[in-house]
């Protein structure tokens, strides 16, 4: 597979590095890690890295917020960062997004180099530009759109995941697969996630979401598929980080992926045989979601960044392998989806 140049994916980390910085002068190299990455991640890539200083922030979404973001951009100013210096980021989807933002905003934007460590964020959260924070409760309500100037994916990095991490990551592969390769769908459903070709599977999902972003980069069309599961999975999501529960990313967009697609078989568009086969599938690897009360729900369901008035719009999937974008769904058929996925 032929990747846009800056995407590399290699199982060797210190071929990734050497690669990128014989190409590369920086004139101050700063390294983002959080205190999960700082000792699985960095620990491998440390001595393949010039010179740098290391800035290490707690993990999680709930410090993907403008609390970290001041502190990060307070470390970089203390360490007189110029418009010349790159900070390269070591961690999985929430730092890229938290670190690419702080990043672009940095004296109007300095590079930045992701090297995703988890499944999703080396299938999804490290390609397309999208960078942001949290605000409110309400995910990735402040962001931009701003490419690093590379992304390097290590498979290797996989084998420092706990299991529950592993098998959140490879929700996106599911829905890559749904709205883009049926035969790729009929080849994973036949197994468990722990059994899956994980560096075939990346490789097959960053080909396809780096085709889907070319074409429309900003989100104005067709891009609008890839999210597939999210806008009751953002919802979801969000409701639970202000519970003992948390949902992770790719459980909630399972969730979501199998409510929105009796959605869209109400609807007319995928087939109640295809609904079945994704619901089953899903339930199998990720069992059922607690589901919040309406009170709490809907309101984030309404700030839903793909919304346009008071239109909820939704990507939903016509039949497996292909996906269609602006679907207006009322509330009462999101209402009806979130108590089927109680049952």
């Amino acid at each position: 597979m032929i990747f846009p140049e800056g995407i590399q994916v290699h199982s060797d980390p210190e071929e990734l590095l050497t690669l990128f910085f014989n190409k590369r002068q920086y004139s101050k190299v700063m390294v983002l890690a959080d205190r999960n990455t700082a000792g699985s991640c960095y620990s491998l890539v440390r001595e393949h890295l010039p010179a740098h200083e290391l800035i290490e922030v707690a993990a999680g979404e709930e410090h993907k917020n403008l609390e970290t973001a001041t502190e990060i951009w307070r470390k970089l100013t203390t360490a007189n960062l110029d418009r010349s210096s790159v900070l390269f980021i070591i961690g999985g989807g929430v730092l890229g997004d938290l670190g690419g933002f702080c990043a672009s905003t940095f004296k109007r934007g300095i590079d930045f180099v992701l090297m995703p460590t988890t499944l999703l964020s080396q299938v999804d959260a490290s390609i397309g530009g999208k960078l942001g924070i949290d605000f409110m409760g309400y995910k990735n309500h402040i962001g931009v759109f701003r490419e690093p100037v590379a992304t390097l994916i290590c498979p290797l990095f996989l084998k420092s995941l706990p299991d529950r991490e592993l098998r959140s990551g490879f929700a996106e592969v599911i829905k890559h697969c749904l709205i883009s390769d049926a035969e790729k769908w009929e080849l994973i459903r036949t197994k468990g996630y722990q059994e899956q070709d994980w560096e075939m599977l990346i490789r097959h999902s960053v080909a396809f979401k780096t085709s889907v972003v070319s074409k429309d980069p900003l989100e104005k069309g067709l891009r609008k598929i890839l999210n597939f599961g999210h806008t009751i999975g953002h919802a979801l999501e969000a409701c639970s980080l202000q519970t003992s529960n948390r949902l992770f990313h790719g459980e909630a967009i399972a969730a979501g992926m199998i409510a929105e697609s009796f959605i869209s078989s109400e609807l007319g568009l995928m087939s109640s045989g295809d609904e079945t086969e994704v619901k089953t599938y899903l339930r199998r690897i990720y069992g059922t979601t607690e589901v919040p009360s309406l009170a709490e729900f809907m309101p984030a369901i309404r700030q839903d960044k793909k919304n346009v008035g008071k239109k909820i719009l939704m990507a939903l999937p016509d039949r497996i392998g292909n996906a269609v974008w602006d679907i207006e769904v009322s509330e009462e058929l999101v209402n009806e989806a979130l108590k089927r996925l109680a049952m």
